[in-house]
């Protein structure tokens, strides 16, 4: 079971971030951290992929054989996809591929492609009939090595905002899931230092009170 370690409220729903395994939780929409191939041959991804089971693999590849035809990369960065969920917790799974900070051309426009990232998964979850609940893990944190300083700031500005917009985005609730110590230390830290500019309301307090569910 994952843990509740931020709380708080928004225009348009609340935004969650959990410690625990994102496979285990459930969701309309869940996010996988892909790579352009969509192949799932590491970390997160990896484990995403083998979670959902051999099916998953047979619709990555059809999207591939079809994006080939085009002349174009499965999944470039900034980009997403949608396959469904197969035998995960979800109805519908958003591939998006971030930044990848081991490569020097990427790591120098970092924040940018974060951005775009993010905004292609919003673009798709906002495509899908069933999204009352979004469960994603932080974008590019993974074995992308994206600094988690920086991308645990950059993900409650970015995923808040969106939240507290005037378009309502469809979703009631956003479970921001970790099992990263490194970058879940990072993110209650800079929730502590900035609580009161990022959009929204706190409701920490009131969800380990029981005030709250």
């Amino acid at each position: 079971m994952a843990d509740v370690v931020i709380v708080r409220d928004c225009k348009h729903g609340q935004v969650r971030v959990l410690y625990g395994d994102i496979v285990r939780v459930e969701g309309d929409v869940m996010v996988i951290p892909a790579n352009s191939r969509l192949a799932g041959r590491e970390g997160l991804d990896e484990r995403m992929q083998q979670a959902a089971g051999p099916g998953i693999r047979e619709a990555c590849l059809s999207i591939a054989k079809e994006k080939r035809k085009l002349n174009q990369q499965p999944c470039g960065v900034g980009e997403a996809v949608i396959t469904p969920g197969f035998e995960l917790p979800a109805s519908n799974l958003v591939h998006v591929v971030g930044p990848d900070c081991r490569r020097p051309t990427q790591d120098n426009f970092r924040r940018e492609l974060l951005r775009n990232s993010y905004n292609a998964l919003f673009e798709a979850v906002e495509s899908l009939d069933q999204r009352k609940t979004l469960v994603l893990p932080p974008l590019g944190m993974d074995v992308y090595a994206y600094p988690h300083r920086e991308g645990a700031r950059m993900t409650m500005e970015i995923i808040l905002s969106w939240m507290d917009a005037e378009k309502n985005p469809g979703v009631e609730m956003v479970l921001i899931v970790t099992h990263e110590d490194n970058f879940l230390n990072n993110m209650k830290t800079i929730y502590r230092e900035s609580e009161d500019q990022f959009p929204g309301v706190d409701r920490t307090r009131d969800y380990r009170k029981g005030k709250i569910q």
